[in-house]
């Protein structure tokens, strides 16, 4: 399966960066696996059916034998090799019927054969009546997605008891990071169910502290209470002895990815051209989507469906942000539906840029750590799917959200559009003390890789600059220009509409191509605030971006006589526009260090 899914699904980049991380995995666990590992020397304190009884005062597992010994040392090889656990909250499960079930379960199965084991909470909402009637339909669809998982044959799933212990809400803190409201005190069974590679199922409830009753809790707040426990967040008082093995295999878990099915599907987007956030970067869109999903109008039934079901997106989005910030910033949240999770991933087809289209969300992110759309393509290149409610839609109906970066645009489009600098106006210059000059330039020569000659450069574009996008640290940015295409008459030559939008240099640090989403982050700036109505480009002819530029591009031309190929993403490009685009991109002269100022 593996070798199959990496030649047809991903680039090679991808595929480099899939096997680094879970390649070692599999070929060791290829030899022996975890369970028979375990097996081995079953550790003393998890029963192997991993079901406990509940007592007051404490939780104890049945038939434990507290006085035998591990004989293994302590740094045992099996418990430090990475275990790659994705937190899945599965939604509203009696609104999936019972096909789509199976395939979402067929994909659990798969994402575990390429490496990532998941965790699932089930969330059953209020759902109406007494505890004991809410216990019990979350126990029966907890039952419905094991047997789903389990069609697919050993090691299946298993529906466990609930490992969270319910604090006093009242010393209860609000920040993620730690919390005594939610905290996990008995991991033994979750961590028997990992160890033996079955899909651990969880019901969202919980025991009180004081006197174990069971009650039902938030499933976001479950999620960040196995999230704290997996990552070594939770507080001291709540955990378990350091030497013992399930700390040990509790240091060996890390939470990969976060993955929240619900059929109201990802977040949506406003003034977008698909209808969700293909691609939502926390840090800098987080409350872009809090308020979009605020304005909602107050009038009529509709709306008020649409208030609950902003509130639910909104939630989403909130724990995709709390979860992604206990985790590292390569980390993942993919926000979709049970019918885009249950894709198969074949047949291939091709797209409208002639690359083959992955179909299922979560296989392609595990791949790639991409959404299985662009989102900075242009409208014509967004494929159609079926919405929610049956009709046709731009882009897809899944969310791949990042914690992300921040973005600065020098000047701020929202306050100061950019134009063409008028007779007397104060215009931007890269030596502008908001402008890390020296970082900037370590930018371009990083990403290029050639010496910039910086001088040069200033004196180029110090009268043109149209403006900066740097995304994060200096992660990534573009520097965008002015240009007078040449040949013009003296009575256009201060005709400001003739002066042509150009992408001077569009960078991205060596390290971070490829990955986070920090190309799209900025192109999206570009073309969205900063130059809208369209803007062009040159690349040389071998560049290996290329491919990157002609999906996003609405255009191309090849100079016969040069080395350059021209891009621009103007829709409908008037001939004489063209004609500039074409004069500028021929003449606009080189800075850098090795070739000094000779054209191609």
């Amino acid at each position: 399966m593996l070798v199959s899914v990496l030649e047809t699904r991903v680039t090679r980049r991808d595929a480099k960066s899939y096997m680094n991380r879970f390649v070692p995995l599999l070929e060791r666990k290829g030899a022996t696996s975890f369970k028979q590992r375990a097996a081995q020397s079953r550790p003393c304190e998890v029963e192997s059916s991993g079901t406990f009884t509940k007592s007051a005062g404490k939780a104890s597992a049945p038939g434990t034998d507290k006085t035998c010994l591990d004989p293994r040392p302590a740094e045992d090889p099996t418990l430090q090799e990475p275990l790659y656990v994705a937190l899945v909250k599965i939604r509203a499960p009696w609104e999936i019927d019972d096909s789509t079930l199976s395939g979402v379960g067929k994909t659990l199965s798969q994402l575990r054969k390429l490496g990532l084991t998941s965790i699932l909470v089930v969330d059953c909402g209020d759902g109406g009546g007494d505890g004991m009637a809410r216990r019990k339909a979350d126990v029966m669809q907890a039952n419905r997605i094991a047997t789903a998982i389990d069609a697919y044959g050993s090691p299946g799933s298993r529906v466990i008891d609930s490992p969270i212990t319910i604090g006093n809400p009242a010393d209860a803190p609000t920040s993620p990071f730690t919390s005594q409201a939610l905290f996990i005190s008995n991991p033994l069974g979750l961590m028997a169910a990992l160890r033996e590679e079955t899909i651990p199922i969880i019901p969202s409830f919980g025991y009180t502290a004081d006197t174990c009753v069971i009650k039902p809790v938030d499933a976001d707040e479950a999620i960040l209470a196995l999230l704290r426990q997996l990552s070594g967040l939770q507080l001291l008082g709540h955990g378990i002895p350091e030497d013992s093995q399930t700390m040990r295999l509790l240091k060996a878990a890390e939470v990969y990815r976060l993955i929240i099915l619900d059929p109201l599907g990802g977040v949506p987007a406003n003034n977008r051209a698909t209808e969700r956030h293909l691609f939502l970067n926390l840090e800098q869109e987080f409350q872009e989507v809090r308020d979009d999903l605020a304005a909602v109008s107050t009038s009529g039934l509709f709306d008020t469906e649409l208030r609950k079901a902003n509130a639910q997106h909104l939630k989403n989005a909130e724990l995709a942000k709390n979860a992604l910030s206990l985790l590292p910033s390569t980390s993942s949240a993919v926000i979709t539906t049970p019918d885009e999770a249950a894709k198969e991933r074949g047949p291939e087809e091709m797209d409208l840029v002639g690359t083959k289209r992955v179909q299922n969300p979560l296989i392609h992110n595990l791949l790639t750590d991409k959404p299985v759309q662009s989102s900075s393509l242009p409208t014509e290149r967004f494929k159609t799917v079926v919405s929610l409610t049956g009709s046709p839609q731009i882009g897809s109906l899944t969310t791949l959200a990042k914690r992300g970066m921040p973005l600065t645009i020098f000047p701020d489009p929202r306050v100061t559009p950019w134009r063409p600098p008028q007779p007397g106006e104060r215009r931007l210059s890269l030596t502008d003390p908001s402008i890390d000059l020296a970082r900037l330039v370590n930018l371009i020569e990083d990403s290029f890789g050639r010496k910039l000659d910086v001088d040069h450069y200033l004196k180029r574009i110090q009268d043109n600059l149209a403006g900066v996008i740097v995304a994060g640290e200096y992660e990534g940015g573009a520097l965008l220009t002015w240009e007078k295409p040449p040949g013009l008459k003296d009575s256009e030559a201060s005709d400001a509409a003739r002066l042509i939008p150009y992408l001077d240099k569009f960078a991205v640090l060596r390290r971070s191509q490829g990955a986070g989403g920090v190309a799209d982050i900025v192109f999206n700036a570009m073309v969205r605030g900063c130059f809208p109505d369209g803007v062009c480009w040159r690349s040389r002819k071998d560049n290996p971006v290329n491919k990157w530029y002609f999906e996003r591009s609405r255009g191309t031309l090849e100079f016969s006589d040069m080395n350059w190929t021209m891009f621009w993403t103007t829709p409908k490009l008037e001939e004489q526009r063209l004609r500039d685009y074409e004069g500028v991109c021929r003449g606009v002269e080189p800075s850098w260090a090795d070739k000094k100022h000779q054209l191609d």
